[in-house]
């Protein structure tokens, strides 16, 4: 048995996955915000109560919102603060008396995909996180790349390529830069951009919905969001060449994307035409918690 823990900010999930893939468990906790050591002992909690439900005990593996500092293991540029400078791994394999995998929450959405979800046999996978922030990560042959840095897929930090018709401010962004992609490509993003534009205060979601009901100051957001995403991307295509990008979070249920997102990339793609396939995420949601089981394959 698999077991896969997404560390998310405001809860933390479990699924206990069979051999096969198919889920035999799924619970969810809050999590405790801002206490390092309470969210140590919810795991365990989770852990616990997942074996001692199935009878069965699992392998775990665990998809965190940062990434491990390969100088001392530490957790680095996790946006739940209170696990930067934290020995995680070591901490809850003491806690759970076992082995356990740590891996980017965007590395598991991407694995997750790429094992059983919309890139399914594709060689080369790019997982794209929109939502809150913007995150992604890279499957090559089944396997997560980590890159030497451990930062592979961390395109949200790349600057947002600027376009003769499209003037970009330098925004700051909370890693510290300016004009990162995902301070205009985030959902929050996306909202700022609107009320600049029409001073309308509006989330992602109600812009979305007022721009298909024929908001023309919506509609035109959102042209201009979309835009904005096939240049980032195109650079991803461009960089990787993946025959597959699967898309995930909140702003990935904006079905225009998937039609028009080959257009707006073209014209920046290194090519006479673009045929990588732009997907929604089979296992939405729950991509990110399946694929932290699959660190077990």
């Amino acid at each position: 048995m698999r077991l896969g823990i997404d560390l998310g900010g405001s809860k933390i999930e479990i699924v206990a996955l069979a051999t096969d893939g198919s889920e035999r468990l799924r619970r969810r906790v809050p999590t405790p915000q801002g206490d390092y050591r309470g969210t140590l002992q919810a795991i365990a909690g989770l852990v616990a109560g997942a074996e001692n439900e199935t009878g069965d005990h699992g392998s775990v593996g665990i998809g965190i919102p940062g990434a491990e500092s390969l100088l001392d293991g530490r957790i680095k540029n996790a946006n739940s603060t209170c696990l930067n400078g934290q020995s995680l791994r070591d901490d809850l394999q003491m806690l759970l008396q076992r082995e356990i995998r740590l891996a980017n929450d965007a590395n598991c959405f991407a694995l997750s995909e790429a094992i059983d979800g919309a890139g399914r046999g594709a060689r080369c996978v790019f997982g794209v996180i929109l939502g809150t922030g913007v995150g992604g990560g890279i499957v090559i042959d089944g396997k997560v790349l980590i890159g030497a840095n451990a930062i592979a897929g961390e395109w949200g930090h790349n600057p947002l390529p600027p376009a003769a018709d499209d003037p970009l401010p330098a925004l700051p962004c909370y890693c510290g830069r300016q004009g990162c992609i995902e301070t205009w490509l985030s959902g929050p993003g996306l909202a700022a951009d609107h009320r600049r534009s029409s001073g309308s205060d509006l989330s992602a979601v109600q812009i979305a919905e007022h721009a298909a009901a024929g908001d023309s100051a919506c509609a035109a957001t959102l042209d201009r969001h979309l835009a904005r995403l096939g240049r980032a991307l195109a650079g991803v295509i461009n960089l990787l060449d993946p025959e597959v990008i699967v898309l995930g979070g909140g702003l990935s249920n904006i079905r225009q994307l998937y039609r028009r997102l080959p257009e707006a990339c073209l014209p920046y793609v290194f090519s006479d035409s673009c045929r990588t396939r732009f997907l929604p995420a089979v296992h939405g949601d729950s991509s990110g918690v399946r694929g932290a089981a699959w660190l077990w394959d």
